[in-house]
């Protein structure tokens, strides 16, 4: 599915190839702080899946607890999160942020990962539990 979004500023504007059946949401402490809640939630794309359509977004490479090395990209503007890729080597797939696109009330969440750093306020997700460390 063809899918349009943009930062909260409208300096990145980009279409994405979204599978509405892949999308997740991580409960890992990096997704908590880089996105600023609880949870973040994502949908894939390959990366010619991912037109930039205005503006070009800034990268920052963190280093996940898993030793990974992930690039964040986002508004350098506004700092809107706009995608996350493996920073080298293996398939390189974007994961969306979900926030951003403009259709997202029709991309539901079907798996959660890392559980065990779920904060325990947040309701049960109807969603399926496929795993990853704290």
């Amino acid at each position: 599915m063809r899918m349009t979004g943009r930062c909260h500023c409208g300096g990145i504007e980009y279409e994405a190839d979204i599978d509405p059946q892949d999308v997740i949401v991580c409960h890992c402490t990096d997704c908590q702080t880089l996105s600023g809640s609880a949870y973040r939630t994502v949908a894939f794309t390959a990366p010619d899946g991912l037109t930039l359509l205005k503006g070009e977004p800034a990268v920052y490479v963190k280093i996940a607890d898993s030793g990974r090395e992930r690039q964040q990209s986002f508004c350098p503007t506004c700092g809107t999160p706009i995608y996350s890729a493996p920073n080298a080597g293996g398939p390189k797939v974007y994961g969306v942020r979900v926030g951003t696109l403009d259709n997202r009330r029709e991309l539901v969440p079907s798996k959660q990962y890392y559980c065990g750093s779920r904060l325990d306020w947040l309701p049960l997700m109807q969603a399926e539990d496929i795993g990853g460390d704290v």
